[in-house]
């Protein structure tokens, strides 16, 4: 597709990276199918000599099949639709995603600061990779204050998410990119909340965006995908050698699922921020309820960030509940429409009973005393999500 068919987002997520028309037939499939390959074959020799030379240039071309054809070509376009990027990048997993943008920008020797609320296994690949690496990881609150204090002379990389994990804590990313590029700083940004449709980093002043894929673009919690983009030319020639000498790839198949999870993506996020909104509103209206984590509620502490840079929300909202540890495990185990698991943005509604030692290094979190609750919600009908609330709620407190 050479030019886009309109100037709303929501059309051309319908139309890019469809098939074309066979030139034979004239006749083209609706979807795109998954082209699996490992092996390309050219033409002869002057073909294999034009893409070997394109790769070298840092572009998109094609000499082994493990980058990917047409169907994966066709996801990097969505991702770049999504983000508003010039390129976009493909991995197995959201955090797979991660350690590729950070590789592409980090030598030994750096140091990074970390938004204290970002993705928990961000701290896990410090513990594990990073500081085996010798690169240098603090993490703060995620405020040019915070950030300031926190500068070292070796610092490259400012990275953060927003709204942050767990308790979707809203960072000013504007003021977040401008004084990381005072400082000659890189802003990598976790947008898997925003998944590009309702929040738009790069727009604001990010360098590079990590998607988990996982989530809402797939949309159905079949399968697993991260994606990196930028728009800045030596990141992304950097993000592309990285990518291409860590060999990184994804299947056809995950990719098709992908493309058609996106063209639901729209109608599925705002259904499942409408159905989150009503949650809200029944929570808020529970003796049992000191808090609601929800940027799109107007009683959150964020949500003046949120009106200012999102174009919408989704299902995700934590509630800190005047529960002991053992009510509150016993409020999850009686949930009847929500699925115990860690992950979200698919069409089922979910709960995690947040460990508290999670919790330990916000400093969004001020109230140790109160047990937290992070839930998913999907595209069930709400009254039938609060009726199975409220009856565990009843339970937890009997």
């Amino acid at each position: 597709m050479t030019q886009k068919p309109s100037v709303h987002l929501d059309t051309v997520l319908q139309h890019t990276g469809t098939a074309d028309f066979d030139p034979v037939t004239g006749a083209a499939p609706v979807a795109l199918p998954p082209v699996r390959t490992s092996t390309v074959r050219f033409k002869n020799l002057d073909a294999l000599q034009q893409a070997a030379e394109g790769k070298a240039r840092g572009e998109r071309s094609v000499t082994y099949g493990r980058i990917g054809m047409d169907t994966h070509a066709a996801l990097e376009q969505v991702f770049c639709e999504l983000e508003g990027s010039e390129r976009a990048f493909l991995a197995s997993s959201g955090l797979g995603a991660i350690t590729l943008a950070l590789f592409s920008v980090l030598n030994s020797g750096d140091h990074v600061l970390v938004a204290d609320c970002a993705y928990g296994p961000v701290r896990y690949l410090d513990k594990t990779v990073l500081s085996r690496m010798s690169i240098d990881v603090n993490y703060c609150r995620g405020t040019v204050e915070a950030m300031a204090a926190q500068l070292k002379p070796t610092t490259r990389v400012l990275y953060v998410e927003s709204p942050g994990s767990l308790l979707f804590e809203m960072l000013d990313m504007p003021a977040l990119a401008r004084f990381a590029h005072e400082h000659g700083l890189i802003v990598i940004t976790d947008n898997t909340w925003g998944a590009g449709y309702i929040y738009r980093p790069l727009d604001l002043g990010a360098d590079i965006s990590v998607v988990a894929g996982t989530k809402y673009v797939g949309g159905h919690s079949d399968l697993m995908l991260g994606a990196v983009m930028a728009n800045d030319p030596t990141l992304v020639r950097r993000i592309n050698d990285t990518h291409y000498a860590m060999g990184y790839s994804i299947s056809a198949d995950d990719a098709w699922l992908a493309i058609r999870g996106v063209r639901t993506l729209a109608i599925r996020l705002k259904q499942a921020a409408d159905n989150a909104l009503k949650i809200c509103e029944f929570f808020a209206s529970r003796p049992e309820t000191q808090r609601i984590f929800h940027p799109a509620w107007p009683d959150d502490a964020g949500h003046a960030l949120w009106l200012r840079d999102c174009t919408g929300s989704n299902g995700m909202l934590s509630v800190a509940l005047s529960l002991d540890e053992a009510a509150s495990r016993r409020f999850v185990d009686s949930l009847t429409l929500f699925g115990i698991g860690f992950s979200w943005g698919g069409f089922e509604s979910l709960v995690q009973w947040v460990d508290p030692s999670a919790l330990g290094g916000h400093g969004y979190w001020q109230d140790g005393a109160h047990s937290v609750i992070r839930l998913h919600i999907g595209l069930e009908n709400p009254q039938d999500l609060i009726d199975d609330l409220a009856q565990a709620l009843a339970r937890a407190t009997a």
